[in-house]
């Protein structure tokens, strides 16, 4: 077939040859027609496929979209909470802060206000101690003043608490020999033990420890007084017994015991327990808390072993040490005469105390001294003797730190020493144990004495300052 001859024209009046050729032609053309129409198929298809893929992704996209804006509200409500949760924490958390600063206060002013009629209690009892020279007179002073200084030991452990809850208070290592240590602490416990029937005896080893002589010795007293108090009879027993490079210190009673389930608490604060409860000797229950700090302070590991009905034992694992003890840690200087006072005789003395027994107590000892006493009672005070007499030059002053009105017994110092062309020694008397206040106290010129001050200690530094 030619390219002139007509596409229409009948199959069978064509030559056979040709007819042939048409028909390949024809097959040709359906082929490659049925391949473009495949192609168009699978274009449109894919179009499909395409559109419907684009369908199925926005259906998606709206979908993730909607869990996108839920997630976002939960997140939102998520951190709302979150943020109430830290308010409430921080509201909490300042709570704390608040009532701790007010524990530390009422410790603090507590500790100081009972140590001012302790302070006076001392002093009059020394001045008492040089009238009496009866010999059974002197025994008796002598139990009140170990027993002054049992309260002030005791008190000054309330104190120790707030500084021990801080990380303030730091231990004074050294050298302790044991047996003083624990006749200084029967010594207490004794008369407690024999009114109530009980047999309170020592079995130790002399032995030298390293510890803080003053925690170590609470410790032990706490321990003592607990055995005592919920002991109704029997013995308590004081004892120590070596254990490697330690000395393992024993408190053994018969008392009731402590149950399992106590021994887990009996060391929490406020907690007194079954036999706490029967006792009739009060108590707060922070004994055995002060002794599970100080014992945690010093590193010192404390040990329960107890059986209900059969009794307890305390132990205190101390290590033991190589060096020798420098000075006693527990024994008390003998009374003195109050012929040794003599060189005090007419020394002119002002004490500054708003606190009037204190000022009665240190009239009755400087008179016993020989001393000419002058007593005020504030800054005012002061400034009245100043201008009532202009020539009076005291030889010391002894001032409280604290006074009334927020006064300050520097600012009476500095009174009495102003237009001298020689300072006037000083000794600043106070039951705050701040390094702020003895700092203050050392950069005006003046010495600083602890409340309660122990008479011996105070006329040997008026001696020396006068001398």
């Amino acid at each position: 077939m030619t390219i002139d001859q007509p596409i229409d024209q009948p199959v069978g009046q064509l030559k056979g040859s040709s007819r042939a050729d048409a028909l390949e032609d024809l097959e040709r053309r359906n082929t490659k027609l049925a391949k473009i129409n495949a192609a168009l198929m699978q274009r449109v298809e894919r179009s499909m496929d395409y559109q419907a893929n684009a369908y199925s992704m926005f259906q998606t996209a709206i979908g993730l979209e909607t869990q996108v804006r839920a997630r976002t509200d939960e997140l939102k409500a998520a951190l709302n909470r979150l943020e109430r949760t830290n308010e409430q924490l921080t509201s909490a958390r300042d709570g704390a802060e608040r009532a701790n600063r007010f524990k530390t206060g009422f410790f603090t002013a507590v500790g100081h206000d009972l140590l001012q009629p302790l302070h006076a209690a001392r002093l009059s009892l020394s001045a008492l101690a040089e009238i009496h020279d009866n010999q059974a007179h002197q025994r008796l002073i002598g139990q009140v003043d170990h027993a002054l200084s049992t309260i002030e030991e005791l008190l000054r452990t309330i104190l120790d608490l707030s500084k021990l809850e801080s990380g303030a208070l730091k231990p004074s290592f050294q050298p302790i020999d044991t047996l003083d240590l624990f006749r200084s602490v029967l010594v207490d416990i004794m008369p407690i033990a024999r009114a109530k029937g009980l047999e309170l005896s020592m079995r130790a080893r002399d032995a030298i420890v390293f510890s803080d002589p003053l925690m170590l010795r609470r410790i032990l007293q706490n321990l003592l007084a607990n055995a005592v108090q919920y002991t109704e009879c029997g013995r308590v027993l004081l004892a120590s017994r070596r254990r490697g490079d330690h000395l393992r210190i024993d408190v053994w009673d018969t008392g009731p015991g402590i149950s399992a389930s106590e021994q887990t608490k009996i060391f929490e604060e406020f907690h007194r327990g079954a036999a706490g409860q029967r006792s009739l000797g009060g108590g707060f229950g922070i004994g055995l808390a002060i002794i599970a700090r100080m014992g945690e302070t010093l590193g010192h590991r404390i040990e329960l072993c107890s059986e209900v009905g059969k009794g307890t034992r305390f132990s205190v694992n101390v290590p033991i040490s190589d060096g020798e003890v420098s000075h006693p840690a527990f024994t008390r200087p003998p009374a003195k005469s109050a012929a040794l006072a003599y060189g005090l005789a007419a020394i002119k003395v002002v004490v500054i105390d708003n606190d009037a027994a204190v000022r009665d107590a240190m009239r009755a000892l400087l008179e016993r001294w020989g001393c000419n006493a002058r007593l005020l009672d504030g800054l005012a005070a002061a400034d009245r003797l100043i201008a009532d007499e202009p020539g009076f030059y005291p030889d010391i002053i002894l001032a409280d730190f604290h006074l009334d009105n927020g006064d300050c017994g520097l600012s009476a110092v500095a009174a009495l020493r102003a237009g001298r062309t020689i300072p006037i020694p000083a000794v600043v008397i106070t039951a705050d144990h701040s390094s702020d206040v003895a700092g203050t106290v050392t950069a005006a010129g003046c010495e600083i004495l602890r409340k309660p001050v122990k008479p011996a200690e105070l006329r040997a530094l008026v001696t020396h300052l006068v001398r």
